[in-house]
Formats: structure tokens, C-alpha cells, sequence
């Protein structure tokens, strides 16, 4: 089993990542009048960034990015915290600022973003040598709260509406349940990054196959709701 995550772990993630933004792109159509044209582009912006995050394979053994071995960005970490720690949190608080109805909740939202989008560039300027060597958990965390604050405000919506009688037919209920069990399941092994190195492989080959389940159910769900959903104004 760690024989075949080494070799094809980034390789099915890539897959199930990419299938889902090209079932947007082959769908978008169906979805364009409505607040999911938006989730389809951030699939396809998810799909491109973790194409480039590959580019620290290229730095050894002579490859053509070995120019950069002596730099800070032999190591990826600043690439993973920009794009998904920060930037991906600040995408979902702006798609559930589109969804939701109440004012309340939308407006919650909207602080909650800028204000998760302000702690995260200070926490960045002032551990600005760290950004390029490690993750920070304080972010995650801040992040993922901001995931369960759009979604449980999503659900609430839903069960105080006329929604709940068609929930299985939106696109929008596929998305939160998904990215909601996600967080829920990754969120915890930001406290083990500690962990991350060449000393435990036990922990790393573990950690490697919570995130590989955990991806391939998320944007498994995202393809199968693409396909399955109808479309609906939001």
C-alpha cells in the first residue's frame, strides 16, 4: 500500500481533480445563468494550481527549475498556503455570499471573509520567513471555520425553506455537504504537520491516505453533482 501511494498518489488525485473540472467545462452551459458558473471556474483554478504546485519535482536531479535549488522556493509550502489555504477559503466565502439568502447570514459572510483575507496577509508579513518552509495551522484552522460557517448557514437556509423538499436536486447541497465532511476529516491533521518530514513515514503514508480518501469523495461528489443536478437560480 505505500509502495502504491508513493507511485500514484499524486496521480489519482490529479485525475479526480481534473475530471471534475472538465465535467464543468463540458456542462457549463447547463450551469451558466447560475452562482455554480463560478464553482465550475474555481474547479478548473483548482485543477491548474496543483499543476504548478508539481513544479518543486523539477528542481532536483538536475531538472530545468534546478536554478531554483538554492532558493526559498525549493520547497512548495508558500504555493499551497496561497492558493488553497487563503485563496480557496476566500472563493467560498464569496460563492456563499452569491447563494445565500438571508441578509443576515450574507453579511457574516462577507465580514468574515475580508476578515479572514486581513489576519491571513498580516499572519504572512510577520512570519514572513516561515511562509516558505512550513504550513500554518492558525490559518488552516481560521479557514476551515470559515468553510463550516458558509455551509451550516447553507443548511439552516434549506431547512427553513422550501428547499428541503428538493435538496437532493441542487448542486449547491452536493457542494456544502462535500467541502463540509472535507474539512471536517482534514482539518484535524493540521496539529500533526509537525510530523511531516522523513522521520515518521508511518504517519506520513497515514496522513497521505485520510487525504486521498477524502479527495476522492469530495471530487467524486462534485462530478457526480455536476452531472446529476438541474440548474437553479440562486
Amino acid at each position: 500500500m505505500n509502495d502504491f501511494l508513493l507511485e500514484y498518489y499524486n496521480n489519482i488525485t490529479y485525475s479526480v481533480e481534473i475530471l471534475a473540472a472538465v465535467t464543468g467545462l463540458v456542462l457549463y452551459k447547463k450551469y451558466k445563468l447560475t452562482a455554480a458558473k463560478y464553482f465550475i471556474w474555481f474547479l478548473v483554478y483548482l485543477s491548474v494550481c496543483d499543476f504548478l504546485n508539481s513544479y518543486v519535482h523539477y528542481i532536483y536531479n538536475d531538472g530545468f527549475l534546478s536554478f531554483l535549488k538554492d532558493t526559498v522556493f525549493i520547497w512548495n509550502y508558500w504555493w499551497t498556503t496561497l492558493y488553497w489555504n487563503i485563496l480557496a477559503i476566500i472563493f467560498f466565502a464569496f460563492y456563499y455570499y452569491k447563494i445565500l439568502s438571508k441578509k443576515t447570514f450574507k453579511t457574516i459572510v462577507k465580514f468574515s471573509g475580508y476578515g479572514f483575507l486581513l489576519f491571513s496577509i498580516v499572519y504572512v508579513i510577520i512570519n514572513w520567513d516561515a511562509y516558505f518552509v512550513s504550513f500554518f495551522p492558525i490559518i488552516s484552522i481560521f479557514g476551515a471555520l470559515i468553510i463550516f460557517l458558509c455551509t451550516v448557514f447553507y443548511f439552516i437556509e434549506i431547512l427553513e425553506s422550501d428547499m428541503i423538499l428538493t435538496f437532493y436536486k441542487s448542486i449547491n447541497f452536493y457542494i456544502s455537504a462535500a467541502i463540509f465532511i472535507w474539512w471536517l476529516i482534514i482539518t484535524p491533521l493540521v496539529f500533526y504537520d509537525v510530523y511531516n518530514s522523513n522521520k515518521d513515514w508511518n504517519f506520513i503514508f497515514l496522513k497521505w491516505q485520510i487525504y486521498l480518501l477524502a479527495n476522492i469523495v469530495m471530487y467524486s461528489t462534485f462530478t457526480f453533482a455536476l452531472i446529476w443536478c438541474r440548474p437553479q437560480k440562486d
